[in-house]
C-alpha cells in the first residue's frame, strides 16, 4: 500500500496549488482520501475529504478556497487550492480508509507530506 503525495511548493498569498495523492496497492474506488496538514509546532488538522461516492467536505477556513476531486481511473485524488494564505503554510498529508473517518487521525494509510509554503 503507498499514498504518494506531490504538487507542493512556494507561492505568494492570493497564489494557487494543486496537490495530487496518488494511490497504489489497494482498492481505491471503495476508500475515503482525505487531505491534512501540520504546520511547524502546530497539531496536525483535517483540510479536506472525499468519500467514494464523491461527497466532499472541508474545514472551515479552506471552504471557497480549496476543492477536493477524484479520478478513480488514475488511482488520484487533487487537492485545489486557490487563494492561498501565509496560514495554509504546512506540510500536507494524503490519508486514506475503507470507512469514514472524518477530520479524525484514525486513517488506515498515510502519505509521505508534500511542503506548501505560501509567502511574499
Amino acid at each position: 500500500v503507498q499514498l504518494q503525495a506531490s504538487g507542493g511548493g512556494s507561492v505568494q498569498p492570493g497564489g494557487s496549488l494543486r496537490l495530487s495523492c496518488v494511490a497504489s496497492g489497494f482498492s481505491f474506488y471503495y476508500f475515503t482520501i482525505a487531505w491534512f496538514r501540520q504546520a511547524p509546532g502546530k497539531e496536525r488538522e483535517g483540510v479536506s475529504c472525499i468519500t467514494s461516492a464523491g461527497t466532499t467536505y472541508y474545514t472551515d477556513s479552506v471552504k471557497g478556497r480549496f476543492s477536493i476531486s477524484r479520478d478513480n481511473s488514475q488511482n488520484t485524488v487533487y487537492l485545489h487550492m486557490n487563494s492561498l494564505k501565509p496560514d495554509d503554510t504546512a506540510v500536507y498529508y494524503c490519508a486514506a480508509d475503507r470507512f469514514y473517518r472524518g477530520f479524525g487521525l484514525q486513517y488506515d494509510y498515510w502519505g509521505q507530506g508534500t511542503l506548501v509554503t505560501v509567502s511574499s
